[in-house]
């Protein structure tokens, strides 16, 4: 896999998980690190993001790094990045909204200056993924139009059923920790391997696109972590509450089953199967995950592959909360 795009040395003392050269992928880091929100509270925040991650780069990477002609002009790959950026910010803008209430119900300090970190690195995911949207040939006036019309089909079937079942959770029941437990499990959860993928799908195409991946995995590293040690903590407390979890579990597993994601996830893939290509000798013999170079991957084995990815995530995290029924 190709290397991160240089770029200025962190702040001394930045944690290895914040930092933009030592941090792990998001598949390793969510998979075997433990975080607390005690950890991770605005102190560490404002310490470790701004410097250690971002580097001073708020749209996520350098101003140098672009993307390349083959993404920026009209075609497949046009197509199939700006599709998936403008979904993923309005998912983040969703996700945005509803921590909102995670801080609201949060029962202690420590907890509530953690999701208000979240709610902030969110809010800054949707930022950089809908402004991406303009080094890709799309108007600053029509950037709002532009974002609408291209996710509308998929916030409808896919981001409003999820949001419906969160916002009920947290709006309706006011359950703080089955709020974290959907947000962990069944949204980042689901999504987090997904923008592992695109990382490595991005990165000799559009380095800028594929940095900013990087640096939204390494705050989804620190939201999957630190959300499921507050299950776990909760559970360890409260071992009454796990068959409400597990029920809840459930019903998301059934939820997820139902909406169209493969059909959504293989539209865009068989457009980036049009640019691969016809971009061939660009991407030479770049390797998408070890031993396996992306030029002779197919639509459906990078699917399968993001599907298994988050099977093996979710079965890891889910252990470590207590929860390995839900599997």
């Amino acid at each position: 896999m190709a290397s991160p795009s240089p770029s200025p040395s962190p702040s001394p003392g930045t944690p290895a998980e914040a930092d933009w050269e030592q941090a792990p992928s998001l598949l390793d880091g969510a998979s075997h690190l433990t975080l607390t929100a005690a950890d991770c509270d605005l102190r560490y925040w404002l310490g470790a993001v701004p410097h250690g991650t971002l580097r001073g780069n708020v749209l996520g990477h350098a101003d140098d790094v672009r993307p390349t002609d083959a993404v920026s002009r009209p075609g497949p790959l046009n197509s199939a990045l700006t599709q998936e950026l403008a979904y993923r910010s309005v998912a983040e803008e969703k996700a945005t909204r509803a921590l909102g209430h995670l801080v609201a119900l949060a029962p202690d300090v420590g907890t509530m200056e953690f999701y208000a970190t979240q709610l902030l690195d969110e809010a800054r995911h949707s930022m950089v993924f809908r402004r991406h949207l303009l080094r890709l040939g799309v108007a600053e006036d029509r950037l709002a139009a532009t974002v609408d019309a291209l996710a509308a089909e998929d916030r409808e079937r896919i981001l409003e059923p999820l949001e419906t079942l969160g916002l009920r959770v947290l709006r309706e029941e006011r359950d703080f920790i089955g709020g974290v437990l959907v947000l962990t499990v069944l949204v980042e959860g689901v999504l987090a391997p997904a923008a592992e993928l695109s990382e490595r799908k991005w990165r000799v195409f559009d380095p800028a696109a594929a940095d900013i991946e990087r640096g939204a995995g390494i705050d989804e590293i620190r939201h999957l972590t630190v959300g499921s040690s507050v299950v776990r903590a909760h559970l360890l407390d409260h071992p009454e509450d796990k068959p409400r979890l597990l029920e809840l579990m459930r019903e998301g597993y059934a939820l997820w089953e139902k909406l169209p994601t493969t059909e959504q996830l293989l539209r865009r893939e068989r457009l980036f199967q049009e640019g691969v290509e016809a971009h061939r000798r660009l991407l030479g013999d770049y390797e998408v995950w070890p031993g396996r170079r992306l030029v002779d991957t197919t639509p459906e084995e990078r699917l399968e592959t993001g599907h298994e990815w988050a099977r093996r995530m979710q079965r890891t995290r889910l252990r470590h909360m207590g929860l390995e029924e839900a599997t």
